[in-house]
């Protein structure tokens, strides 16, 4: 396998309390991690840890960026008790376009030797800066006949619009000719009703060229700004729409901790 262009599309849906759906273009990267600055040299238009149309800069994801992203990987998954498997590990990611980037998600696919996807690394980042892993690997798979699934519990507090009390569900087919991510968020204690939201890509896979890659930045000129732009316009629209917003989890813990001080000095 190697690194690659995919080129499809972005699914939102919100099912409850008001449905809201919409779809986008876009295109991403799959890198072989080891082999990331010999891809990005491949075209004029991108590079590896320095400013063009296009670049891949270690910054943009988790951890020291002066280690390397399969150490990087092999010692958050040791602190999950997760043992890595010895064979390619690929992201699907977007790169930085211009000098900016912003990732909801990236998918790190984590090969054995024969071949087989072991384990995934989900990466989320929020637009308030907050960024978490979740591994997702057999101490948390559940079964499934066409695609690798998996649940775990919400962690990060991500939409506005939705709360803590969460679980997600991914559904991942291997990255070949076609991909599909499929990630629903469900409440547990409503199970019985759905999903509240889900997010589906779904790609197909091009080679990494410079012909091609100049097709996606054509296409797709500032595709990072693009994902950014939609996010807050979407906001706007649930905003009028009346979905109910959640406050972020830090700023309920600051205001139950200012009335807890208050409620002291006043006893004293």
């Amino acid at each position: 396998m190697e690194s690659a262009l995919y080129f499809g599309t972005l699914r939102h849906r919100r099912f409850r309390p008001v449905p809201h759906e919409f779809h986008y273009n876009l295109f991403m990267a799959f890198l072989d991690i080891d082999r990331i600055p010999e891809v990005m040299s491949r075209s004029l238009f991108s590079s590896y840890n320095r400013t063009n149309w296009a670049s891949f800069q270690q910054r943009d994801h988790f951890g020291d960026p002066r280690q390397s992203l399969r150490q990087r990987l092999m010692e958050d998954a040791a602190a999950q008790g997760i043992t890595l498997p010895t064979g390619p590990i690929f992201l699907l990611t977007h790169l930085r376009y211009l000098g900016y980037n912003f990732n909801p998600i990236s998918l790190f696919y984590c090969f054995d030797s024969k071949g087989t996807v072991t384990a995934i690394l989900a990466e989320v980042n929020s637009t308030f800066g907050e960024r978490h892993n979740y591994w997702l690997s057999s101490a948390n798979q559940m079964e499934a006949h066409n695609s690798l699934r998996f649940k775990c519990p919400k962690a990060m507090h991500v939409s506005p619009f939705l709360g803590m009390d969460l679980s997600y569900d991914f559904a991942l087919t291997p990255p070949n000719d076609h991909l599909v991510a499929h990630m629903s968020t469900i409440d547990d204690a409503t199970a019985t009703d759905g999903a509240l939201f889900d997010a589906t890509l779904t790609l197909e896979r091009r080679p990494w060229t410079a012909p091609e890659l100049r097709r996606g930045l054509l296409r797709h000129p500032w595709m990072t700004a693009k994902v950014i732009g939609a996010i807050h316009w979407q906001a706007l629209r649930l905003y009028r729409k009346g979905v109910p917003v959640y406050s972020h989890p830090a700023k309920l813990h600051a205001q139950a901790e200012d009335t807890r001080r208050k409620t002291v000095a006043k006893d004293a």
